[in-house]
């Protein structure tokens, strides 16, 4: 079955605020066999980053104390291992940050082998810090990879995700910034289904459904139209849904878009680091769950992103064209022209222009 639906809007915009060759599954994307205890993504990379961060005021130094203790018990990856300088995007403004987030849901019902890169996430951090900009890119958006660093895979046209399967987090790396001209600072790896114990030791989060529908998975629950309350479980299962909708996975985006939005405005309205209850179990949900490269300090950039609220985190979708087929597979096609001018705008930490350029139909 195609991933998308042909009737999906082109150029949506949503503003809500590795070892191993290759296999191929049946809608054709390559994945990555590796053993389970090896394909531990992990989880939350972003809401630590974000939600720990996002209190603000006299909870500074406290919110300091916890991130340094969950920063020394962080895993480390070699996120740009064998990534050739020579001809990586160089920063055209001395300050800004660009963190590459790659999400899995690795409890999926609809995922049958593999680990895949169903998220990713090009998070802009301007030079004053005093806002962020979400940029997702939907997983099948077709580019161009780069071979691999064992000569095996790569050097064609493919979806983005493919990279990953075919050579880790640096091809990916390699592969994000050549499509977007945008050079990546940072990298983090989170996992979806982790989001049910971080959701739970909030006490739920508040989701504003734009219709009503019923899940594709058990227990098939039915999700009113507009604003309801949900657990872990519920938030989880919502996040997951596309069939339903005429856009496809862009709705899958966007529903996960709402869903981390939900969980930084309840954590930053809700006294999180006033409460050591559920701050512990916030932080036990999480912190043996993050992985980022060897050079990201969680501590540092969470006290400079100390300003940042829901009301000045945007979410945006790259520019796309909507989707079609290329050969047996269904994949969304990147609007070449708008991409070009969109990204130049990351790069110049232009952040009206990066809200502007997505906007346009």
């Amino acid at each position: 079955m195609p991933r998308h639906n042909e009737t999906a809007q082109p150029g949506a915009y949503y503003s809500t605020g590795t070892a191993g060759q290759p296999q191929r599954v049946d809608d054709g994307e390559p994945v990555d066999p590796q053993p389970p205890r090896r394909r531990r993504w992990r989880r939350i990379l972003l809401i630590s980053l974000l939600v720990v961060t996002l209190v603000g005021g006299g909870a500074a130094i406290a919110g300091g104390l916890y991130l340094r203790s969950v920063e020394g018990g962080i895993e480390r990856v070699d996120a740009f291992d064998g990534v050739p300088e020579e001809g990586r995007p160089q920063a055209a403004v001395e300050g800004a940050m660009n963190i590459m987030i790659l999400g899995s849901d690795s409890r999926d019902p609809e995922k049958t082998s593999g680990s895949r890169t169903d998220t990713i996430i090009l998070a802009h951090l301007p030079k004053d810090r005093s806002s962020a900009q979400l940029i997702s890119i939907p997983r099948d958006t077709w580019v161009s990879v780069p071979r691999s660093a064992d000569g095996n895979n790569g050097g064609r046209d493919a979806k983005i995700n493919a990279a990953y399967a075919w050579g880790g987090v640096p091809l990916m790396v390699q592969t994000v910034e050549g499509f977007t001209g945008v050079r990546v600072d940072h990298v983090a790896l989170i996992d979806f289904a982790g989001f049910k114990e971080i959701i739970d030791a909030l006490g739920g989060i508040s989701i504003n459904s734009e219709k009503e529908f019923t899940s594709i998975h058990p227990p098939f629950r039915t999700f009113s139209k507009g604003m309801q309350q949900m657990d872990g479980e519920a938030a989880l299962d919502y996040s997951r849904q596309r069939k339903q909708f005429a856009d496809g996975d862009f709705a899958r985006i966007r529903h996960q878009q709402q869903v981390i939005k939900a969980i930084i405005d309840k954590a930053s309205s809700g006294g999180l680091l006033t409460n050591p209850g559920k701050l512990n179990s916030f932080l036990k949900a999480t912190s043996n769950s993050v992985s980022v490269d060897k050079e990201l300090s969680l501590l540092e950039t969470a006290n400079q992103m100390r300003g940042v609220r829901g009301s000045n985190l945007t979410f945006v979708t790259s520019p796309t064209k909507g989707t079609g087929r290329i050969g047996s597979e269904s994949v969304v096609l990147a609007d070449t022209n708008r991409v070009k001018s969109f990204y130049d705008a990351v790069r110049r930490d232009a952040v009206p222009d990066i809200i502007a350029g997505a906007k346009k139909p």
